[in-house]
């Protein structure tokens, strides 16, 4: 969508009784009159709408990036909203059913939502950073310690437009049970994980390879099963026993439930199908790949979900026809969202690269520093039957990423956090996993709420100021708990 300078807009008077003009998106050149069709499109009239709510900071997606953003600028102070599609905060935690967390070794939130998740007995313990949680038990977490921030928050709200005032990103517009509403803000923060809202404003962005194209990164739909006896499908399961919780122990239980897929008379999608325990006789199951999908097609994307349920479905069957450790091998759930590796990529004032994970870049605005290795899921099939995972061609250090990367490079006003931030498709593949969509989240918070009290722009704030009040904030934080 062309991004729209606010000053242009007819009814900017209409702002002092709480409303905005909102031009039509999709404008006819051959006369056509608003609410007309022709052979070039539909002509949308022009709508008032009502200004909901001005804040200081607005996060827009209420996955992990998301919530950890919200919390951590309605802790600096800044009047907060949070806008979230789903019907549940957690975004690839809850809604995909993910229940694995890589990369978790980040101070402040991270170190919360451990301990927390302990006290709910919803964590299983693997190894310190990475381990399975409860996902119901997510949901309700994520939900209090918003609350308990003060963040206000909306679920089943999609955001639908973006306009500038000059090159500054002031007003949004969500579409939802309610209808259209418009909300103004002094900073936005983009954790939607594909870039939504970065690109509704008019922000360069890349996908795949680079470009607007794809090959991208397969895409997986997660399901949650209950079982007989989780002890009897002990060396099929991923991290069963905390004491070996290696991931050479999760690839020799991987190859052993390929066999018994296999088996079963199928050939899985995905060459490294998984079965993560959960809780009791509670597990989760990772099986399919569908590849080569771009994740902003919603046609693209609502075929890759039939068919990967129908996989999923189909392999659960199969299974349970075994007998066995498989009897009674029951489907409970598959993910309500489909779970995207590979989407938009926006455009920052620094791009992270191949580069910097080479070398083990060091920063000194640096948010966080990732661990997780580089990622690549297979392309396709026939590759993904040779090579299920590729490391990019290089060998991987821990490396910085830096404040400036989670800074939006078109539009003033706008950070981004999570998957979304300015990546080459390489480094990409390392820093998107969960662990560090938090510590990034966190970081973009604290700087949105010094600029926004301030009457700053992000790049007009130094990183050890937001730091500096981190630390203090996890101290008090601490103290408290």
């Amino acid at each position: 969508m062309k991004r729209v300078n606010r000053r242009k807009f007819l009814g900017m008077a209409a702002l002092s009784t709480g409303a905005v003009m909102i031009p039509s998106s999709c404008i006819t050149t051959d006369g056509t009159k608003e609410g007309e069709t022709s052979l070039h499109g539909f002509s949308e009239p022009s709508k008032n709408i009502k200004i909901k709510g001005n804040y200081d900071v607005i996060v827009c997606g209420g996955g992990p990036a998301g919530i950890a953003a919200a919390i951590s600028a309605a802790r600096g102070g800044a009047k907060t909203l949070l806008v979230e599609l789903g019907g549940c905060l957690g975004g690839v935690w809850t809604s995909s059913l993910l229940t694995f967390i890589f990369d978790f070794d980040k101070p402040g939130i991270t170190e919360e939502i451990k301990e927390r998740l302990v006290q709910l007995n919803a964590k299983r313990n693997t190894t310190k950073n990475n381990f399975v949680y409860s996902p119901e038990p997510m949901k309700l977490l994520l939900e209090e310690m918003c609350a308990e921030a003060g963040v206000e928050f909306l679920l089943h709200t999609r955001v639908t437009a973006a306009y500038l005032d000059k090159n500054r990103l002031s007003t949004m517009i969500t579409e939802s049970k309610s209808g259209r509403e418009a909300w103004n803000a002094k900073i936005f923060i983009d954790t939607t994980g594909d870039g939504d809202l970065g690109a509704l404003a008019g922000n360069g962005w890349d996908i795949g390879h680079g470009g607007d194209t794809c090959p991208c990164q397969p895409m997986t739909l997660n399901a949650l099963a209950v079982v007989k006896d989780v002890g009897a499908l002990e060396k099929y399961l991923s991290f069963y026993n905390t004491e070996e919780a290696s991931m050479k122990e999760h690839v020799k239980a991987s190859k052993a439930f390929k066999k018994e897929i296999k088996r079963a008379g199928i050939k899985p999608s995905y060459g490294d199908p998984t079965l993560f325990p959960v809780k009791d006789n509670l597990v989760m199951l990772m099986v399919n790949h569908e590849y080569n999908i771009k994740a902003i097609d919603a046609a693209e994307v609502t075929k890759a979900t039939v068919e990967a349920r129908s996989e999923i479905h189909h392999i659960s069957r199969e299974l349970n026809k075994l007998g066995g450790p498989w009897e009674n091998f029951q489907l409970v759930a598959s993910a309500d969202q489909i779970g995207i590796r590979d989407g938009r990529r926006l455009h920052g004032r620094f791009t992270v690269t191949k580069e910097d994970l080479v070398k083990g870049a060091r920063y000194e605005d640096a948010v966080t520093r990732p661990k997780f290795g580089v990622d690549i899921h297979a392309p396709d099939q026939e590759t993904n039957d040779k090579q299920t995972i590729l490391r990019g061609g290089i060998v991987m250090k821990p490396y910085d990423i830096p404040l400036r990367a989670l800074i939006a490079k078109d539009v003033d006003g706008l950070m981004m956090a999570g998957r979304c931030i300015s990546g080459d498709f390489i480094a990409h593949a390392s820093y998107r996993v969960t662990g560090n969509a938090v510590a990034m989240g966190e970081a973009a918070g604290a700087v949105a709420a010094i600029a926004s009290q301030s009457n700053r722009l992000p790049q007009e704030v130094a990183w050890e100021e937001a730091e500096e009040w981190l630390e203090t904030s996890r101290k008090s934080i601490s103290k408290n708990s």
